[in-house]
């Protein structure tokens, strides 16, 4: 992922917290300007910072990372809910979840 990739996932993100740039860098004990540093390029987060978004976001680095999880929050309630279904209803949740895919 590149600088700008990274830039644009936190933004996204970000929005789909519904939080602007500021709350969330006093947020995450921060100046007022830190995130919005970072989704216009100036600068990168230390390690140690990137863990604290993604804490403020309620999503794992990985998930952070994966730019094919559009929704994390809604993709782990999901999976949550399944890991309790039997057999036969994971089939049944699989045959709507292929139809709506077509």
């Amino acid at each position: 992922m590149t600088g700008e990739e990274f830039a644009k996932r936190l933004t996204w993100l970000r929005l789909q917290k519904d939080v602007s740039a500021r709350d969330m860098s006093l947020s995450i004990g921060q100046n007022p300007g830190y995130i919005n540093g970072i989704e216009t390029g100036k600068t990168l987060p230390s390690m140690t910072v990137f863990f604290y978004i993604c804490e403020y976001l309620n999503v794992s680095p990985k998930e952070f990372f994966d730019i094919e999880i559009t929704h994390p929050k809604e993709l782990d309630r999901l999976v949550t809910y399944a890991r309790k279904l039997t057999g036969r209803q994971l089939e049944h949740i699989t045959a709507i979840v292929e139809d709506l895919g077509n």
